[in-house]
């Protein structure tokens, strides 16, 4: 099983990155993929999850009306569009995937230990 993240890098507040996250390894399709990002000193946190059908997807408050989290699974991707920008948004991405095709609370996407399978992360600098 591999995660594999890109796109992060260095950018202004305001500005925008699109993140990728190629997976295989298992039944892509199968699974409900999230975000998660990690500050320095932080604990890792929730930023926005998509089920595996594409049929719904969460977002953490701070994230709301500026992310937005979708799915090929034609090409085993997820793709997080980060736009406008805070340097409070400055960590480590992850992305992840949980076994989906069942019932889950929103709760339930916000825990990190639900996830079964994780990528290595990429670094995400927003200056101000």
């Amino acid at each position: 099983v591999q995660l594999q993240a890109s796109g992060g890098g260095l950018v202004q507040a305001g500005g925008s990155l699109r993140l990728s996250c190629a997976a295989s390894g298992f039944t892509f399709s199968s699974y409900d993929m999230g975000w998660f990002r990690q500050a320095p000193g932080k604990e890792r946190e929730f930023a926005a999850t998509i089920r595996w059908s594409a049929d719904r997807t969460y977002y953490a408050d701070d994230v709301k009306g500026r992310f937005t989290i979708s799915r090929d699974n034609a090409k085993n991707t997820v793709f997080l569009q980060m736009n406008s920008l805070k340097p409070e948004d400055t960590a480590v991405y992850y992305c992840a995937a949980d076994l989906g095709r069942y019932y889950k609370s929103s709760q339930y996407y916000l825990r990190p230990n639900e996830y079964d399978y994780w990528g290595q992360g990429t670094q995400v600098t927003v200056s101000s």
